[in-house]
Formats: structure tokens, sequence, C-alpha cells
């Protein structure tokens, strides 16, 4: 039988508490993070200088973290309850060591986002690229997640950076790989954490074959943020970019409030631009974006790699075959056919090291395609004419059309599965 959730309006019990040396009367049975934002405490998912930074709210990324009775905690999970002590200044929560919810520390076989294609394989089956460990926590909710268990599971301990650490290099040394990542959920929420990950690892890892890889989705990486992860040690970095539009954004991630998706989209971007302007050619870069018929159109992918070649060419781009997963099961996986289009359409719009992941495995730059592998499947056509006046195009767009001359094409003709 199913059951169906009611709202009920019930009187709740008044407790008392201690918040940073005041005492308060306030409703039981709300976590802390609401009973602060009772008591005119501001809480954001960016971190815009409110009191509380609470990007994930499931208890993954303890960025919102405060200390209660003496002891950190999420305050996005921790229940209040009578007569309980909250400090929330930035001094009591900094002498206690970051905390957060990771868990994985796996040999990886194909790498992320931030992976060089070069290393990774041609076909299904290869050996350990890399050590990996996932992040719990994200800021957003997307419902292809392809790890949303670890997204959105609190029930795995909290580890400090150095605990951390101490698992991911011993886990290098089982897989006997040089590459050690962190991707998610999202890593960079809890920016202390991470920074002072990736300096206890690289402390615990000195030699010059040792690579630090993050894949992120990139909407908390400010300049600042950047150069700071670099400089505590970072080498590799996967930034992904959800769409060109504010609508597609919303639609693949789930945000429904449009000034915090636009907000966020523009980080991305941003964020990628800022890497390559400071970085290409100090660490390796390399952009992820998203594919699936359901999410993001052809002619978005094209304009987002007009985008991508215009802020450099020579820029590693891989393209996810996002499947049905977690709340999606209603969309149709992507075929191999489908991407190697895909593929195509990218380097078209000026793209030179495009990579995309496929129900066969990935497909890189330069790798020849056999026709008998495509042309057994039906398919539709799509033609998207290019011109200087196309009002699809910014001026910065526009300005990567002769990338696309070059390829001589005056009309791109993509086929497209039905």
């Amino acid at each position: 039988m199913a059951r169906v959730l009611e709202n009920a309006s019930q009187e709740r019990p008044i407790i008392k508490v201690l918040v940073d040396g005041q005492a308060f009367e306030i409703p039981s049975r709300v976590t802390i993070l609401r009973a602060l934002e009772l008591l005119g405490y501001k809480a954001s998912r960016v971190p815009d200088g409110s009191d509380i930074f609470a990007p994930c709210r499931t208890g993954g990324c303890w960025a919102c973290a405060v200390v209660v009775d003496g002891e950190l905690n999420p305050s996005c999970m921790t229940p209040i309850r009578d007569g309980v002590a909250v400090q929330t200044g930035r001094d009591a929560i900094e002498g206690f060591p970051p905390l957060r919810r990771v868990s994985g520390f796996q040999g990886h076989t194909v790498g992320g986002v931030g992976t060089p294609h070069w290393l990774k394989p041609k076909g299904r089956f290869s050996r350990y690229l890399e050590a990996a460990c996932f992040a719990h926590g994200c800021i957003l909710r997307c419902s292809t997640c392809q790890n949303w268990e670890v997204t959105y599971s609190s029930s795995v301990p909290a580890l400090t950076p150095a605990e951390a650490a101490r698992t991911m290099t011993r886990a290098r040394k089982t897989f006997g790989v040089d590459r050690m990542a962190i991707s998610g959920g999202e890593c960079t929420l809890n920016r202390r954490w991470l920074i002072q990950y990736l300096i206890e690892l690289r402390r615990l890892n000195r030699d010059d074959a040792a690579c630090l890889h993050v894949d992120t989705n990139a909407v908390m990486l400010t300049p600042n943020c950047i150069d700071e992860l670099v400089e505590a040690g970072m080498t590799d970095v996967g930034p992904d970019v959800k769409g060109l539009t504010t609508s597609t954004f919303m639609r693949i991630t789930n945000i429904y409030d449009p000034s915090l998706a636009s907000k966020l989209l523009e980080t991305e971007w941003n964020a990628v631009r800022y890497f390559v302007d400071r970085y290409f050619g100090r660490i390796f870069v390399g952009v992820g974006i998203p594919y699936n018929r359901s999410l993001i159109s052809l002619d978005e992918i094209h304009r987002i790699g007009m985008k991508l070649a215009n802020i450099e060419p020579r820029l590693q781009v891989c393209v996810l075959d996002y499947r049905p997963e977690f709340r999606r099961q209603d969309i149709k996986k992507p075929s191999f056919s489908e991407m190697v289009q895909v593929k195509r359409v990218l380097e078209d719009a000026g793209l030179r090291c495009v990579i995309c992941q496929t129900e066969r495995g990935h497909i890189g730059p330069g790798q020849a395609i056999d026709s008998d592998d495509v042309q057994h499947e039906d398919v539709d056509e799509l033609t998207l004419n290019i011109t200087d006046n196309d009002p699809r195009l910014t001026a910065s767009e526009s300005s990567a059309l002769p990338a696309v001359r070059d390829h001589e094409m005056k009309a791109l003709t993509l086929r497209v599965l039905p």
C-alpha cells in the first residue's frame, strides 16, 4: 500500500538553548541549522558572507559545522535539544580539525574528467589508472546523478584531512598507481578541508610522479579558491560545465531558483577561463560536459564547443553520456553512434581534443571509428545552419566561427538517433 505524506500542524515543545553565550527559548524537533535561522542567523548555499555556509544540507560536506557541547557537528543534520550549547564563531570552529564525509578509496580504471586522454583505456578493460575517493554532499540535485548513493549519504564516519590523506596514500600503494583523485558528490564545498587534505597528501607523497587530481562541478571555484588549490598541490583538475543556458543548467541540476542557477553556471564558466588563462600548461585541465538528448540539445552542445574553443581549442573536453540513473530512469542512454556524432559536433566547433564516454568505452582524439560501428543504426538527420548573424550566438561564440569554416563547414549536418 502506498504511503501519503500529509502536513500536520501541532505544537512543538519549547526548549532552552545557549547560542554563542546567549540563552534562548525555541521550538524543539528542528535541526540546529533551522534553529539558528529562527534566531535570525543567516544561512546561505553559496559563500556570500552569511553567518553559516550550508551548501549540501545532507550532512556530507560539513561546511555548516558548528561547535555543539564542545564537539564539531554539521548543523544541517544535528537535531537541537534542550540545554545544548552551540558556538558559531570562526575561532571556535577552527579550533578543531575540519571534518567531512569521504569514502571509496578504491582503484579506478578509467579516470575522470581531469585524467589526460592518453592515459585512458581504449577498450572496456584496463589496468588501474588512479586511486580515487568520493566526497559526500553536493549543492546540486542532479536527477541523473551517477554517484547518488555517495552524494546523498551521511552514514559513513567523517574524516579529518590527515586521516583521509593517510588512507589515500595506502590506496596508492595498494593499487600501484601514481595518480590520486578526489571526486564526489562535490569535494570543493568544504574548502578548508580540501586545502588541508591536498597539503597533507602532498606531504605524504613527495615524489615527482605523484599526481593530485580534483574532479569538480566547479560551482564553488572562485579565482581565490583555485589559487589555493594549486598552491596546496593540485596537479590535475576536471571542472564540469553543465550547459550554456540557465534553463539547461536548471534542467540538469534540479536547481529551481533561476538566480542561484545563473550564479552557479557563471561560476563554472569563469572557473574554466581562469584555469586556462592562469594555469594552462602548468597543471592539467580537462573539462567535462554532459550529453543526453532529454537534457541538452545538440545545438547547445555545438555552442558549448564554440565557446570552449574560443577559450582554448587545445583544451581536453570529455563528454559524459548521461544514462538512466537515480530519479531519471525514464531517459534512454545515448548509443555509441550518437556519442560519435556528439564528438564530431564538438570537433567541428573547433575543439582539437575531444573524448566521449560511450557504452563501448572511451573514444578519444585521433581515434579511428569503423563506419560499420555506426552505419547499422537507424538515424534521423538534423541540420544546424551556422551563420555570422545567428541570433543564438553571443559575440564571443560568433568569433569562433572561423574555426568552423576552417573545417569547411557552412552548414553542419548532425545525425541524431530518433
